[in-house]
C-alpha cells in the first residue's frame, strides 16, 4: 500500500461580518476495501459552537459545523493520513457483456444497491447527445471492461481540459457544446453516457497524487480535488475509471466520497447570515506520499 499525507484547506473571506455560519464538509477519506485511514482531523476557524460527525445516505463521512461568533473569514482545514492499494475487479466480471450489468430488473440479490446510480440525477440528465455518443462504443454483448475503457478514452480524446468554460451547474449538453471542461464535467458526461444505456455509475470525489516533471521540484499545495467515476459490475464490485486522465483508478487515487453527482458530495457547502455583498473562495490541497 502507498501512504499519503493529505491536507485540504478551504477558506472563505467576506466583505462584511458574518454573524452565523452553518456548513457541512465532505473532506475525510473514506474507509473501504483497498483504502485504510490511519488518521483524520478537521479544524474549523473560528471555533464552532457545534462540530459533529455523521454519515450520509451513501455511507460517506460528513462533518457538520455551526460557527456563531462574528467573522470575516471562515477556514475548514482537513488533515489525514491514508493508505491506498490498487484494487482490480475480478476478470470474470470485466468480461461480462455490458447488457448483463444493468441493475434495473436484475435478479442479482444486491443489484438494488446500484439502482440509484442508474437513474438521472440533478446534474446528470440523459440527453440524446450522451446516449448517441455512447452507442458507438456499447455494441451488443461487448465486454463491459473493454467498453468502459474505450468510452473513457474517447472522452479524453474528444474533449479538451479547459478550466473556466463551465461551472458547477453546467449540464451535460453544455459540456457537449463546449467540447471542453474539467474533471467534474468529464465525470458527469461519462455518467450520463453509461446511465442512459441502463448501466449504474457513481460520481467519486477525492484526490490524485501528482508527480512533478523530471528535474522539477514538487510544488507543495499545487494539488487539487479530483473527480472520477465507478461503474457497477455486479455484486459489490465496481470498476473505477478516470476520464480526465484516460486511465483506471489505482493507488495514486484517494477516495473521499461518492454520490449521484457533484451536488451530493461537494467539499464544503452551507449557509451564512451576513450583510456582505461578496465573498472570495481559496482552496489549498496537498497530497504527499510518505
Amino acid at each position: 500500500m502507498t501512504r499519503y499525507q493529505v491536507q485540504h484547506r478551504t477558506s472563505y473571506s467576506y466583505d462584511a461580518l458574518v454573524t452565523s455560519s452553518y456548513g457541512v464538509a465532505w473532506v475525510m477519506p473514506r474507509r473501504m476495501p483497498g483504502q485504510e485511514v490511519a488518521d483524520a482531523t478537521v479544524a474549523v476557524l473560528p471555533e464552532p459552537e457545534d462540530l459533529g460527525i455523521s454519515s450520509d445516505y451513501y455511507g460517506n463521512e460528513v462533518r457538520y459545523f455551526h460557527v456563531t461568533s462574528s467573522h470575516t473569514e471562515l477556514v475548514v482545514d482537513a488533515h489525514s493520513v491514508v493508505d491506498v492499494a490498487t484494487v482490480e475487479p475480478p476478470r470474470a466480471l470485466l468480461d461480462r457483456a455490458w447488457e448483463t450489468c444493468r441493475p434495473l430488473g436484475s435478479a442479482e440479490p444486491r443489484a438494488w444497491r446500484a439502482v440509484d446510480f442508474a437513474l438521472e440525477s440533478p446534474l446528470v440528465e440523459h440527453p440524446d447527445s450522451a446516449r448517441e455518443y455512447a452507442a458507438a462504443t456499447l455494441s451488443p454483448e461487448r465486454p463491459v471492461g473493454e467498453a468502459v475503457s474505450e468510452l473513457v478514452h474517447r472522452i479524453h480524446a474528444d474533449f479538451a481540459y479547459r478550466p473556466g468554460v463551465t461551472s458547477v451547474t453546467s449540464t451535460v449538453d453544455e459540456v457537449f457544446a463546449a467540447q471542453a471542461g474539467v474533471c467534474q464535467d468529464f465525470t458527469h458526461l461519462l455518467l450520463s453516457c453509461l446511465r442512459s444505456h441502463g448501466l449504474a455509475a457513481r460520481y467519486v470525489s477525492g484526490y490524485l497524487a501528482t508527480t512533478p516533471p523530471p528535474g522539477r521540484d514538487r510544488l507543495v499545495g499545487a494539488d487539487a480535488s479530483h473527480a472520477w467515476a465507478a461503474v457497477w459490475l455486479g455484486d459489490d464490485h465496481w470498476l473505477a475509471v478516470d476520464p480526465t486522465n484516460d486511465t483506471r483508478v489505482d493507488d495514486r487515487y484517494v477516495t473521499v466520497a461518492w454520490g449521484r453527482d457533484y451536488g451530493d458530495v461537494p467539499p464544503v457547502k452551507g449557509t451564512v447570515f451576513t450583510t456582505a455583498f461578496s465573498s472570495e473562495l481559496s482552496v489549498y490541497v496537498d497530497v504527499q506520499a510518505v
